[in-house]
């Protein structure tokens, strides 16, 4: 059985065990990897409160984004160093130049990773690679993804000196090869999840059964969701989306995706079926 536990996510899925923290962003422990890391000292505490491993030999980081990277520094152990996979690119400064809802900060805030590659390579072994990676048995570090199909960009990124949209070329995901289809555990998914979904099916060579974490649907309208809902209707066995899937997008994928569709938060278990080498 292969078992991914929600560490981190906007919202806490179980009352018990009391004091799980819920904040905006994403970790989750697929079996012994630890992918991405929330934005604080929560990821550790909710694991200690859950049972689970504080430590890992295995950390997948999906992005550069604080709230999925800001927590490695629980993680970090000069004597004990754990593998830290991430794409090179997550080391380019990224500013959020204002609020989604409209409007400007007087000045660009950095919302890249906080920690300097020095700061992060005294405590950990960097794998930094742009094509996927085994992690373990059965477990894909995906890499970059291709973009045949449309993807999201959020924020600015330092180019030449100067800001530029940011289409966050850094980011890739987590692919589990089971005994009955691939699942796909996503960070922010800002390479849109047809492009994931379909890289993941490349990589491993099954179909993606199973979507979870961060899907970005927040960024789509109605119309952009029932689009998806279209294409995932029949092909999936499980959607348990978290983080930036947004509230309007569950709503709609509860109904579209109703066999499949699972609310999940800090705390949840999903076992799925054994891995596949």
């Amino acid at each position: 059985m292969t078992e991914i536990t929600i560490l981190v996510d906007n919202t806490v899925g179980t009352a018990i065990p009391k004091g799980l923290r819920g904040e905006w962003g994403f970790a989750a422990a697929i079996g012994d990897v630890l992918f991405d890391t929330g934005q604080s000292d929560a990821v550790v505490h909710n694991a200690r409160l859950l049972g689970l491993p504080t430590t890992f030999d295995d950390i997948v980081l999906s992005h550069t984004h604080f709230d999925h990277t800001a927590g490695l520094d629980q993680f970090l152990d000069p004597m004990n160093q754990p593998r830290v996979y991430l794409h090179p690119e997550i080391w380019t400064h990224r500013y959020s130049t204002g609020p989604p809802n409209g409007g400007s900060f007087p000045d660009p805030v950095h919302i890249g990773v906080p920690f300097s590659r020095a700061e992060v390579e005294s405590g950990a072994e960097l794998i930094e690679h742009r094509e996927p990676v085994e992690v373990t048995d059965g477990v894909f570090a995906l890499g970059e993804i291709p973009r045949e199909h449309a993807e999201t960009t959020t924020g600015k990124r330092t180019s030449g000196g100067e800001l530029v949209d940011d289409t966050v070329p850094d980011d890739q995901a987590v692919a589990v090869r089971t005994e009955d289809g691939t699942a796909l555990v996503l960070g922010c998914c800002h390479a849109g999840l047809r492009n994931s979904v379909e890289y993941a099916e490349a990589v491993t060579g099954q179909t993606v059964r199973y979507i979870i974490g961060g899907t970005h649907l927040v960024a789509l309208d109605d119309a952009g969701v029932h689009d998806v809902a279209d294409w995932l209707a029949g092909k999936i066995d499980l959607f348990a989306g978290t983080h930036c899937t947004g509230f309007r997008a569950q709503q709609i994928l509860s109904d579209r995706l109703s066999d499949a569709f699972r609310s999940v938060g800090v705390g949840t278990t999903l076992e799925l079926p054994p891995r596949r080498k």
